[in-house]
Parts: structure tokens; C-alpha cells; sequence
């Protein structure tokens, strides 16, 4: 591989492997963030009942037709960093790292993903004619590995993509992939999807749910280009892969275009997004229900509320958690400040603890 495509930020692998303090549970395997990297994530299958669709849906235009109606609105992303200098001395100079993204509007705004642009000092974007403009970055949000850039492009040039919803999206629907493997402009793919809801570690070590996972073959470079349907939308954002060789093996995440959706508003409106934070880590609890507190950290709110390892949460509010994933999508469903009360089993009594949730690091 050449240099400039290898990682920017050896510091992702630690990251990722690390616990996410909101509630991920067991682990199923390391696998490979790409684009701009080599780091490992964490991938889980998550049982999400009735919605995770077995059958097919199918698109109404050929692969072919596909690539040459979007192929103008994805762009090659050029990220200029400045490496880490060493205790001796070494070091310190500049790099470059290379991703994939889509136009998203006709304001000029790029989607890629937060780890391509992670620590730039410089962004540029190249569009389908082989003209590169300066791009300078809305914001990004680590917890979902979505970025929004900005560029100023002619008009003429920015042919959005537009977006499905992934929540439409069914096992085995067809997909195309397009974006800039290895350097390699242009380059389109095809496949399936091989599976719904799959849980993925973001760069913050947080979990983003409902990816989608494909076979369509994405490489290191790929990252932040989208997947579309066979309508031509984008479902997802492609951003890791599974892989024992560093290479595409055959399985890849995107997040979901419904999570795209709602962050990049997000960032365009504001610049950033907040997460609610509880500051737990969780388990499931064996032969019960319920989401068991492994970890407290010190200075959270949960530390504040009066929360204990060991305790078990079995209600947020009024809703019923039956399990640590439940209760970490509740409260990813909650805003920085809301109060809620949490029920929590405690040796062998009941209790109800309010808690003030606050808003997620960044790291």
C-alpha cells in the first residue's frame, strides 16, 4: 500500500478497542476502520425483533445506469495532517491521507466520515473532471464517524445525491458502492446486503447501531463514500470493514443513511452535535432482564446520581429495559440535560434514582 494511504492516527486502534462508557456489552471480533486507516473496531449483531427484514426488495436501473447518474456527485478527498513529534525529536512533519465523500446539496456541503477528516490541517476535495478545490470542515461527531465539509465549487459542479431510507433497506436488496480505493477515482462495486442492524464502534469508542453490512468490495479509501441503492440513493456511508488481511474480505459496515440524515442537519445548523451521556458501562444480566452497571465513572452524572456497580437498571422513565443495548438506545434517545428516572434492582430491593444526563465526550 502506498504511504500516503496507510493510517494518519495509530491512536484509533487503541481508541476503538477501548469501552464505551454508555452501554456496549460483549464483543464479537477486532475488524479494520478504513479510509484513512488501519484501526480496529468492535462489531456486534444486535437482536432488533420484526424490523430486521429476510426478504428482498429490488431497484429499477442497471449498475451501469447507476454509476453514470452519480458517479459526477462522488469526490476524492485529500486530508493534509501534521504528524506527532517524538520525545527525541523526531517527527513532527506533515502527512497526507486520502477518503471518499458525496455532494450533499447545491450549497457545497461534502459528507465523508469523521475519521478521514480527524486532526486536518488541510482538506481538499477533487471532483469527477479532475478539478480540486480548498474545503474547509462544518463539523464533525466522532459518535456516529460522520463529517460535513464545505467547498466552493462552482454550481455547475455539485450534483447532490440524494437520500433513501435506510430503514427501508432489506436483506438482500442490491447495492453499489462508489468512491476512491487506494487513490483509484471512480471506482464502482456491487453486492448485496448481507445483513441489517449490526452494532459498530465509532472513533470515540461508542457505539452506532444499525449499520448496514455489505459484500460489495471497499477498500482503504472507500471511507466515506456512499452506498446506494438500486435507485441510485444513498443508504449508507461506507466506513469499516472486517478483515484479517487489511483488505476487503468480503464484508463491510455503512452507517445508515437515516443516521446520516440526522447528523449531518445537525452540523450543517450548528456545527457539532450532542449526545446524551449517562457514563456507565453495561452487561447484560444472566438469566434476567435488565441492564447491569459494570462500570461507573467518576464525575458522570450516573457518579452523581448515586448509581453502583452492580446495580441493574430495569426502567428509564416508564419504559421497561430489558437489556444493556435497550437501555443505551434510550438513552441515546434523550438530550444533554433532560432528567430521567432510573429504576434500578439493587441487593435484592427497588430503587429510583434521577439522574441529570449530560453530554458525551468527544473521546
Amino acid at each position: 500500500m502506498p504511504s500516503r494511504f496507510k493510517n494518519r492516527r495509530a491512536s484509533l486502534a487503541a481508541a476503538m478497542t477501548s469501552a464505551a462508557l454508555v452501554g456496549a456489552g460483549g464483543v464479537a471480533g477486532a475488524y479494520a476502520a478504513f479510509g484513512s486507516g488501519g484501526g480496529t473496531t468492535i462489531v456486534r449483531q444486535v437482536t432488533v425483533g420484526d424490523t430486521a427484514q429476510p426478504t428482498a426488495s429490488t431497484g429499477t436501473s442497471t449498475v451501469g445506469a447507476i454509476y453514470k447518474r452519480s458517479y459526477k456527485s462522488v469526490v476524492e478527498i485529500t486530508v493534509g495532517s501534521q504528524a506527532a513529534a517524538t520525545p527525541f525529536g523526531g517527527g513532527g512533519g506533515s502527512q497526507q491521507a486520502q477518503g471518499s465523500g458525496f455532494v450533499y446539496d447545491d450549497q457545497g456541503h461534502v459528507i465523508t466520515n469523521q475519521h478521514v477528516v480527524d486532526g486536518a490541517t488541510s482538506v481538499s476535495v477533487q471532483f469527477w473532471n479532475g478539478k480540486s478545490y480548498k474545503a474547509t470542515v462544518v463539523g464533525s461527531d466522532p459518535s456516529t464517524d460522520i463529517a460535513v465539509l464545505k467547498v466552493d465549487a462552482p454550481e455547475a459542479e455539485l450534483d447532490p445525491l440524494p437520500l433513501a431510507a435506510s430503514s427501508n433497506v432489506e436483506v438482500g436488496d442490491g447495492v453499489v458502492a462508489i468512491g476512491s480505493p487506494f487513490g483509484l477515482e471512480e471506482t464502482v462495486t456491487t453486492g448485496i446486503v448481507s445483513a441489517l442492524h449490526r452494532q459498530i464502534t465509532a472513533p470515540n469508542s461508542f457505539a452506532i447501531d444499525h449499520a448496514i453490512q455489505t459484500d460489495a468490495a471497499i477498500n482503504h479509501g472507500n471511507s466515506g463514500g456512499p452506498l446506494l441503492d438500486l435507485n441510485g440513493s444513498v443508504i449508507g456511508v461506507t466506513s469499516q470493514i472486517e478483515s484479517e488481511s487489511g483488505g476487503n474480505d468480503g464484508i463491510g459496515f455503512a452507517v445508515p443513511s437515516d443516521t446520516v440524515k440526522r447528523i449531518a442537519g445537525a452540523l450543517i445548523a450548528n456545527g457539532s452535535v450532542e449526545h446524551a451521556y449517562l457514563g456507565v458501562a453495561t452487561a447484560d444480566v444472566a438469566g434476567s432482564t435488565g441492564a447491569g452497571i459494570s462500570q461507573v465513572r467518576t464525575g458522570t452524572p450516573a457518579a452523581a446520581a448515586g448509581l453502583r456497580n452492580g446495580d441493574v437498571v430495569t426502567k428509564v422513565d416508564s419504559t421497561n429495559v430489558s437489556s444493556a443495548d435497550e437501555l443505551r438506545r434510550l438513552i441515546d434517545g434523550k438530550r444533554p440535560g433532560d432528567k430521567v428516572e432510573l429504576t434500578v434492582r439493587r441487593q435484592g430491593g427497588t430503587q429510583t434514582l434521577e439522574v441529570t444526563l449530560g453530554s458525551r465526550p468527544s473521546a
